[in-house]
Parts: structure tokens; sequence; C-alpha cells
């Protein structure tokens, strides 16, 4: 037998000398070989060792209306929601038993709180499912252990992180307690609190048992009518393309037998890529061993919560009488040939990897140090770019579901993502705000870039325990799309962010250049670890839950905008045309505003689902017909439109659009021109006199009204000129062919010069946005908010007799009152929040903040959040008015001041060009 301390001398041996703290003579002697002993911790699992029955447990059926491949945690509980849902006629196939592949080696743990509400929202699903639905439903106990979690803080940020948590859970109703070092150790005796600097007590989390859940749920789908069918392997996927040209899922075929479905859900896990192959769908995803030990008995940790020690990271995962110990190491190996065999197996454990967990669990429970390893468990997981799961219809194949890619959190994830996916395929759309897990959110171009999928997935799998700051940036993978004022922008300071694998500016540093350097994988696997990195050095200042260092430069960017004139690089703006024989009628059902109005207006309008959901927000201009001047106009002998769409939700606005399109059966062409120009925002109250300079144009109120479009010639280039602001101020867009780019811009820095021109960033966009009150789609505005809750009645054209999708939702929702209602709050204190902060009214949780930040021409943090009733009633302009409202941001509460218009001129007076 090993024991964990031994472990760890022996790994440290050769680096450190014999005598360090963890090198302490034991007090019994010990194996110095590790266990060879590989099995899982369960009593149950559902492996057969007689091989005996190798075909499949059911005969196939001909057809179904929905096949679900993969019988682990997502795809037993998609099957059970389905059935739920009244989907009867659905089956699930597993290849060989039901939770073989990943989920029967997970460690089953559930934490209830984390730093995303719709994150939240799904966890507690998952809870009431397992420990409560299924056993009302069947009579079985799935094997949920209810011991509490324990999150542990060694710093101050990550002990703000967790009021931070403490705070959300409220508004969901989660009990949770801050604890001091010794309020801790009363709680966990056998752990040493001298390095704590506090830790947040969850006294409802709890433990799942893979096998006992699984069963439970196909048992309850069964029961239902749903059909699971184990020792079945598919071989393949039909599909079929239709009269339109649209490809859609046909069969799935097995060695056993076909079976018909217009459907099909990858539930596969590591083994989804594969399964996506069949159809012709991209899975970026990518397998890793992931392992933790279990201990032999531990006199006194019985009844112990769980705890998660992120700053170590490591977890303790109660095991009755033992503990198992993981967690996520900086050098994870990856599976590169993934077997189609590979059932109820592990792979041998590479301590030289897992030692940094061992030595991490002994500094936290010190009994570790003479506690024997029983055995231990490397299997396979499969990883994303973001951490997050990969779910919703496949762009490349209509009726191709994905349920995979779930990053060691299936099974806690399992019960909401299992409903939400039964949702999006019985109905369309999912109930919640997916995005954050549906496959659109990432660019078509990234999905099967190798490189892409593994630097990004590593660095992710990596920092899975880091504190989770506001403006964080992946290092892995940057510079992939880059716009044509990237170099100069650069070389002038400019720190970018990433989206959708674009560069984008951030804010602009004064100091010197801060270029994003090539990868390296924090120095593992013998990578050359960078130094001298500018940019990380930069993004290392911003890890603060206070005001970041460079809070004054931010300052200065967004009232150069306000008091002068100020330029924004939004290139990486979607870029669309809608055009073709029934694009009037496209653009009347997709479409909220009425965009009809004669060619060169341009209108800022939403896109609903079918439930009155927005799923984006745009602006859209109507074009003259005409020959095609490419990239600046399509050829069209009819209506023809251009959309301008926010960069970072490109992918999932075309994919919109295109299924609208395809289920209407409208005849129209919808063209990318993304990547073939640029666009400069020039925005602030002498914008009008620097442009003047460089447009061919008359740019007065009447030549060139708000909300209209040119194409005009600027410093001897055509472009098509916008007059629209995002920020609340007088100015112009200039969508430029990306030859033209950099002599379009260097003649309107130039000309800008006396008027003291600067560049701005995103950062900025971000504070003069929520200043002026415009949404951010997927922050305060998403496809579970309607525009009538986001205040953006004003975008649909509810007074006409033209249908769009969601306006009977949106007549049902105006006759019945709103039950939510976005407000905005301001408060006094100099204190930055950054959404999720508590709203309470007269002390009663009523919301959250969704999007928060600090207004600096009000001199105000600003934040908007939905609130709603307590009693479930309307929320009218009197509940708001009538309040008294306090925001709570780590625990502290700040008197909060609500505003039924933006508290930044509200008359519009600015963006007309109205200046007192």
């Amino acid at each position: 037998m090993a024991f964990l301390g031994s472990t760890v001398r022996r790994m440290v041996s050769a680096v450190r000398p014999p005598r360090s703290p963890l090198c302490r003579t034991p007090a019994r002697s010990c194996s110095s070989e590790p266990t060879k002993e590989k099995s899982v911790p369960y009593e149950k699992t559902l492996k057969q060792n007689d091989r005996a029955s190798s075909g499949p447990t059911k005969p196939l059926p001909r057809s179904a209306d929905v096949v679900v491949i993969g019988g682990g945690s997502l795809g037993c509980q998609t099957i059970y929601h389905l059935a739920k849902m009244g989907m009867t006629n659905a089956v699930l196939l597993e290849r060989d038993r039901l939770t073989a592949g990943t989920t029967w080696h997970t460690a089953g743990l559930l934490w209830q709180l984390r730093p995303s509400d719709v994150e939240v929202e799904l966890l507690a699903h998952t809870r009431n499912v397992i420990s409560k639905d299924l056993e009302e439903e069947t009579g079985l106990h799935t094997g949920w252990i209810q011991n509490g979690g324990l999150f542990i803080a060694s710093n101050k940020q990550r002990l703000d992180e967790y009021k931070r948590l403490m705070s959300l859970g409220k508004v969901y109703g989660i009990e949770s307690h801050v604890l001091s070092p010794a309020e801790t150790k009363d709680l966990y005796p056998l752990m040493n609190v001298d390095d704590l600097y506090g830790t947040l007590y969850v006294p409802k989390d709890g433990t799942m048992d893979p096998a006992g859940t699984c069963t439970t749920l196909t048992r309850a789908a069964s029961a239902r009518g749903a059909t699971v069918i184990e020792n079945c392997p598919v071989t393949g996927i039909q599909v079929r393309t239709d009269d339109l040209g649209i490809k859609r899922v046909k069969a799935v075929e097995t060695a056993h037998g076909t079976i018909e479905t217009p459907c099909v859900v990858n539930c596969a896990g590591v083994w989804a890529t594969k399964l996506g192959d069949m159809a012709g769908v991209k899975v970026p995803l990518i397998a890793m061993h992931h392992a933790y030990v279990v201990t032999e008995r531990i006199e006194g940790i019985q009844n112990m919560p769980n705890v998660r020690d992120h700053d170590a990271s490591v977890y303790l995962r109660l095991q009755g009488d033992a503990l198992s110990v993981g967690g996520y190491e900086a050098n994870p190996i990856f599976w590169d040939e993934v077997s189609d065999k590979f059932a109820f197996s592990l792979f041998d454990l590479d301590w030289d990897v897992f030692m940094q967990h061992i030595e991490g669990a002994i500094n936290r429970v010190p009994v570790l140090e003479q506690t024997g390893i029983k055995s231990t468990v490397c299997g396979p997981e499969s990883f994303t770019a973001d951490h997050k799961p990969l779910m919703g219809e496949a762009p490349e194949v209509r009726g191709f579901f994905l349920g995979c890619g779930f990053n060691s959190a299936g099974m806690m994830l399992g019960g909401g993502c299992g409903r939400e996916l039964a949702h999006w395929i019985i109905h369309g759309r999912p109930e919640k705000d997916m995005y954050g897990y549906d496959i659109r959110r990432f660019h078509n171009s990234l999905t099967d870039n190798q490189r892409w999928i593994r630097e990004r997935s590593h660095e992710s799998y990596a920092k899975n325990y880091s504190v989770v700051f506001p403006f964080d940036e992946p290092l892995a993978s940057r510079n992939m799309r880059k716009d044509p004022f990237h170099q100069v922008l650069t070389e002038q300071g400019c720190v970018f962010q990433e989206r959708h694998g674009w560069e984008r500016p951030g804010w602009f540093n004064k100091d010197a250049p801060a270029p994003v350097k090539d990868y390296d994988y924090y120095g593992a696997y013998d990578h050359k670890k960078n130094v001298n990195y500018k940019y990380n050095e930069l993004l290392g200042k911003e890890y603060t839950f206070d005001f970041p260092p460079h809070h004054d430069v931010i300052k200065s960017e967004c009232l150069s905008c306000r008091h002068g004139v100020a330029v924004f690089d939004m290139s990486y703006f979607g870029k669309f045309y809608l055009s073709g024989p029934d694009a009037k009628k496209a653009a009347d059902w997709l479409f909220t505003a009425d965009v009809n109005k004669k060619p060169g207006s341009t209108v800022y309008t939403c896109m609903l689902n079918k439930r009155g959901g927005a799923e984006a927000d745009l602006t859209v201009s109507r074009l003259e017909p005409g020959a095609a001047n490419l990239p600046l106009a399509p050829e069209s002998n009819g209506d023809a439109y251009y959309l301008a769409i926010g960069g970072g939700v490109a992918e999932h606005n075309w994919n919109h659009i295109r299924t609208v399109l395809q289920d209407q059966g409208f005849h129209c062409q919808l063209t990318d021109h993304s990547e073939d120009m640029g666009m400069i925002s020039i925005q602030g109250p002498k914008s009008r006199e620097v442009l003047q300079e460089v447009l061919d144009t008359d740019l007065s109120n009447d030549a060139f009204p708000f909300s209209s479009h040119k194409v005009v010639k600027a410093a001897g280039h055509w472009v098509r000129a916008m007059r629209l602001s995002f920020v609340g101020e007088l100015g112009w867009e200039l969508h430029i062919p990306k030859d033209s780019c950099l002599p379009v811009y260097h003649a309107v820095m130039a000309a800008g010069a006396k008027n003291g021109i600067i560049n701005s960033g995103y950062r900025a966009i971000d504070s003069l946005s929520i200043e002026k009150g415009y949404r951010h789609w997927h922050a305060d505005l998403r496809p579970d908010d309607t525009p009538l809750e986001a205040g953006l009645a004003f975008t649909c054209k509810m007074k006409s007799s033209i249908p769009f999708q969601g306006r009977d939702r949106l007549e049902k929702q105006k006759e019945e009152g709103l039950r939510r209602r976005i407000v905005c709050f301001t408060i006094d204190e100099k204190v930055p929040m950054f959404g999720l902060e508590a709203i309470f009214r007269n002390g009663v949780p009523v919301g959250h903040l969704r999007r928060s930040d600090y207004g600096f021409f009000i001199d105000k943090t600003i934040g908007y959040g939905y609130i709603r009733s307590p009693d479930g009633g309307v929320v009218s302009a009197d509940f708001i008015k009538s309040g008294d409202f306090t925001l709570e941001r780590m625990g502290v509460t700040y008197k909060a001041k609500a505003h039924l218009r933006t508290p930044f001129d509200p008359e519009n007076k600015r963006i007309k060009g109205i200046y007192a």
C-alpha cells in the first residue's frame, strides 16, 4: 500500500532537498511503490463481466422521432426529459452498457453556486431531478447524498469571488455562509486552516452516483414509453438533401438494423467527434486524461462536506469514510487516439502529472500524509475551447443536435441541460438562455481548426479553478482573425480582446505596445514560457474586483468621446446582405421593426424566436436596387438589405436567419462579407467637423439625418457612411472595403488631429453604451427576454398589421402585463459592479444585475437588471417608483436609485447633434 505522503516524497525527491515541509519522516513504514489498483469507488457499476450477450438488449424499431446516441449522464437525462415532455417515440442507443464511456468513473460532485445565473438554474434543476423528482416517480433512490460543499479561499480575491456567489445565491434562495478560519475548523476539524482567508459553505451541495442516477433515469423514461437499447454501436448517420439543398438527418445505421429518424442527438462524450464525422458535422472537443485517487479509511472524515480548494487546484470528495482527491493540472495528458473499444476502462495514472494535487490535498487535510491510497481512477473526459458544453442544432445538418463536451461536469449539469436540450428538440429553442453552450457561439472557421481546439481547450482546463475575473482574456490561439487596422492599432498601444476569433480593441495603453504572442502552454510540455510579455502583465493587473489600474485611461477614452471626438474600430462586426425575390417577405417576418422604409434608411431592430425572446439586435439598412458593387452593395433588382451585427454573435445571427429562411421557405440569398470590409465609428460632438473634411457629402442634419446611410467617397475611396451611434453621441460609421481601410483611417486621424481625436476601445463602448441605456445582446438582452421586458417596445411594429416571428407572444404579454422588466440602477458610492449583484426591493430579493459598468460622464456606477414582484404579479411603473432598492455586492448592500429612463440624455438630443 502507498501513502499519500510517501508518494509526494518520492516524486519531489529529484527536485527538492529531502527535508522540505512535505518530507517529514513517516510515523509508520509504507510501500515505496504507488498502488496498481485501478477501480472506481462505487459499490455498483453497470459493467458486465460476462460478455455472453453481445447483441442489442432490445429489438430496434424501424423509425423514431428522435434517436439519442450515448448512454451517459447527458444521454440518459435527455431521453428522460424528452419522454417527460411527451415525446415517447424516442430511442436511446448505447454502444456498450449505460455509463460505460466517461460517466461511470465521474466524481459526481454537485456545487450549486457558479458565476452564471443560467448555470445556477441548470444546477438547481439537476439537483431537483436527482434528489426528489426521480425518487417520487420511480420509488428508487438515485444515490444522492447531501453532505454540503466548502470552497476554500487562501487570499482576498478568492474570498471576494465567493462573496459574489453568495450574493447571487440569495436571489435563487440558495443557502450559503462565509466562514472564518476558526468557523471552518469547527465545521471540518481535520482541515488545516492556518493559511486560509475564509471559506464559503453551501449546506445543500452534495454528490451523485452515476450508476444509480442513469439507471433510474432510463427506467423513468421507459415507463413513459421511451426505448433504451444497450450493446448497439452506431455505424453511420444517413443525411439527405432536400429540394432546397438543405441537409437533414435521415436515419441512424447500426450493425443490427437502421432506424429512420429526422433527429439525432450526439451525447457520445469523447467519441462525439467521430459521431459528428459520420454526418459531416464538426464537433470541436478534445479528449484528455482526468484523474483522482481514492484513499483508505480516514477516522473522523465521515459526514464532512466536499471541498474545493481552487487555489491549490484540488477537490476532496467525501467517499463514505474516505476521500477522493483530484483536480486540474497545467499539463494534462491528451488522448489523441480515441479508441472505440474503450468501455468501463481506465488508464494508468501518471504520478508525475498528478503529484501536484496530492501536495495540495495534504496541505489542506494533513492526515492524508499518513493515509493509504486504495485505488486510482484515471479516465477520459471531453474538453472544449471555453470549458462550456456543446449543445444545440449543428449548423451543417438540420436535425443533428449536440449534447457533449461537458468538461467533467456532465453529471451536475446533466439535468438542467437535458431538459433544455429536450425543449430545443421539441420546440426549436431552449427555454433558458443557452447561448453560452450553443455550438453557434463559435465561428465556423474555428470549429475544425485543430490548433484552436487544442490550445484553447488546454488553457480552459488549466484555468478551470482560476478566479473568474470580469475582464480576463485568453492567451491561447490568439490572432486567428485580424482586421486591416490591427497592426497600426497595435503600434499605438492597443490592448486587444478576443471575440469570435477576432482581435478587437479593448483599450489603449499609453506606455508601450502590448502585442499578443503565440501561446506558450504556460510552460507545459517543454514549451518555452513567454518572457517580458507586456500583454500578459496588463491582463494580470485586471485581476481584481476593484477598479483596475487603468481605470483613468478608460475614463479618458470615454470623456474624449463625450466632449470631443473618438474613433472606434468595430471591424469585427458581422456584415451580411439579404436579397432575392422573397427578401421583403423575409425582412418583414424576421425583424420586429418596419425596415421597409425608403432606400437609404437604417433601422435598429430585434429578431425574435417563436416565444418572443430576442435572438438578436442589429441594424438593417435598406439598399437601392442596382448592379453589384461588392463589397459595398450586392446585385439586386428588387429589395435588398444590409445587416450589421455585433461580431461576437455573428455566427449565431447567421444561423438564426438561415434557419428561419429555411423553415418559412423564403427564396433569398444571405451572403457574408464580414471579412471583406472594415468598419470605424467616429463619435462625439466634433465628429461632424472632422468627417466633413474627409467625406465628399453634406453632413448637415437635413442632408444626412440620423438613421440614414449613403455610399460616398472618403479621401477618394468609396465607403458606406451610416449616421448611427452606439454610444449616445453625434457620429457616423464608415463601412470600408478592406483595401481602403488604412487610407481612410489615416485621413480621419489627420483631419481630427486639431480636435484632439483619439482611438478608443470596447471597454469605453461598454461604459458609454450602458450610460446611454443601450442594450448589449447576451448581457441585458437575451433569448429569454422579450423586447417589451427589455424596454425595446419601440423596435416592434405592433401598430402595423405586419406579422413577424414572435408577435403573437408579444401581443399576449402586452395584454397580460409584464411579470418582469428591466430597470436601470445607480449608486452614489464609488465602487465597481460587474453584473450578478443581487437586487433587493424593500429588503426582499427581486432579481440581479445582468450588466454593470461605471458611467464616467454622470460619475456613477450604473447597472441594469430584470426584476420581478415577489408575489408574481405585474411589475408596473408604480411598483418600481414606490420601492426602496438596494444592491448587494460581495455581501455589502448599497442604496440604489431606480430609473425608468436612462439618466444620461433621456431626450436623445446628442445623437441628433443638439448640444447645449
